[in-house]
């Protein structure tokens, strides 16, 4: 939507939420962007989750490029529909299954472009998951090689200046992908569903002269892509840290532990967390959540508040595509499995250390362990049900969450 002279998205609604409770912005302002940040129907406006894998699936060739990004209520989506349904009838005659498409290449293919576009860290997530039932090996580190090579290109919200549609209206998907390709970040060999390569869908794109969404080469936002793998004290299995749209390599700050988002938003809006701290969020993964809800709330409510660039939060949940900051997610071991996380008190110094790839508790050797020996697992949140069934299947997030 449009408020003020400006494009806005959902993101806009939470941190006004967050501003509002910080007394910088009244009643009305509120009211006002809450009214205009969703128009129509569709995807959240940004590089967030959606778009993200919209453009991963676009990448890896089990959709056609170009046939995600149309705006939700353009006509040409009727076109698009039509064209699909075609497709997979074709796909179907010719006995071409997804495996043939989702390969190791075409996989790597998705995680570059994730990467230089600053989208989601769900797509670590979702990816895994892709991985597993493609029976394709992919492992969290490979998210963090990958990125480490592939610099951030695209200006897109949450990090960024523009919104899906700005990118559409640039020359879409493939403009990013002209430019990885160009540069030997992916491989144009790859199958896509129109049983033509990625290299021949790409040669297809018009980008338009003139558009600033899609940065050159010689020209990136970051000489990196944006998210990163970290590993330390805290989550000796992994989690993942969106580097798109901050400058901070370097954290250090006491512990604020909820064991709840509901709880850690009420502090937010109290005004209960100050410049410095490390919000930590915890049993809010797989297992513990269960079903990792994503923490937009709070991290929005940082943002309102002022204290986006001030402040870190980490959780064994996930976060929102729209999440931006130091902020890291799907932190493994989880809490309700006992990990390092399940053990951190109010006051402990938690230290982020991009650079080293790190995320670290200071405490003295043996006490984390001394601590864990006697942490008592809460009760579950259901004792039965799907969920319950959900909590007992459920695999780590640095496996992709899978349950099977």
């Amino acid at each position: 939507g449009r408020h003020a002279g400006r494009d806005i998205t959902i993101q806009d609604v939470f941190e006004a939420v967050g501003a509002h409770a910080a007394g910088r912005i009244d009643d009305a302002e509120l009211d006002a962007i809450e009214r205009a940040a969703c128009p129509g129907a569709g995807a959240c406006g940004g590089q967030f989750t959606a778009n993200t894998m919209a453009m991963a699936f676009e990448t890896m060739g089990i959709s056609p490029l170009g046939s995600a990004s149309v705006p939700a209520m353009d006509p040409a989506r009727a076109d698009v529909a039509r064209q699909c349904g075609r497709l997979a009838v074709r796909l179907v005659e010719a006995g071409i299954r997804p495996r043939e498409i989702v390969t190791r290449r075409s996989l790597e293919n998705a995680i570059t472009a994730v990467a230089a576009s600053g989208g989601s860290t769900n797509a670590v997530l979702h990816l895994l998951a892709v991985a597993h039932e493609a029976k394709v090996p992919l492992e969290l580190d490979d998210f963090d090689r990958i990125a480490s090579r592939t610099p951030l290109l695209a200006d897109l919200k949450p990090g960024g200046r523009f919104v899906a549609v700005d990118l559409y209206r640039a020359g879409g998907v493939g403009v990013l992908l002209r430019r990885l390709l160009d540069a030997g970040l992916i491989d144009g060999g790859a199958l896509t569903v129109t049983s033509r390569t990625l290299a021949d869908e790409i040669a297809q794109i018009a980008e338009v002269p003139g558009q600033q969404v899609v940065r050159r080469l010689d020209q990136p936002l970051k000489p990196t892509g944006g998210l990163a793998i970290l590993r330390g004290t805290l989550a000796p299995d992994g989690c993942v840290v969106k580097l798109a749209g901050h400058e901070r390599t370097h954290h250090r700050g006491p512990a604020r532990v909820f064991d709840c988002e509901e709880d850690a938003f009420a502090a937010v809006k109290a005004g209960r967390i100050q410049a410095g701290d490390v919000v930590v969020i915890r049993y809010e993964g797989p297992k513990g959540g269960p079903g990792m809800r994503e923490m937009l709330g709070v991290t929005a409510a940082l943002v309102g508040a002022g204290l986006g660039d001030q402040v870190a939060l980490v959780t064994d949940g996930r976060f929102s595509g729209a999440t931006h900051g130091l902020m890291a997610g799907h932190v493994a071991p989880e809490a309700a499995v006992g990990g390092p996380i399940a053990a951190l008190t109010d006051g402990d110094g938690v230290v982020f250390d991009i650079e080293r790839r790190r995320l670290d508790v200071e405490l003295k050797d043996g006490v984390l362990r001394e601590r864990l020996k006697r942490w008592v697992p809460p009760p579950p949140r259901y004792a039965n049900g799907a969920l319950a069934k959900y909590a007992r299947l459920v695999a780590s997030a640095s496996k992709g969450a899978v349950t099977a």
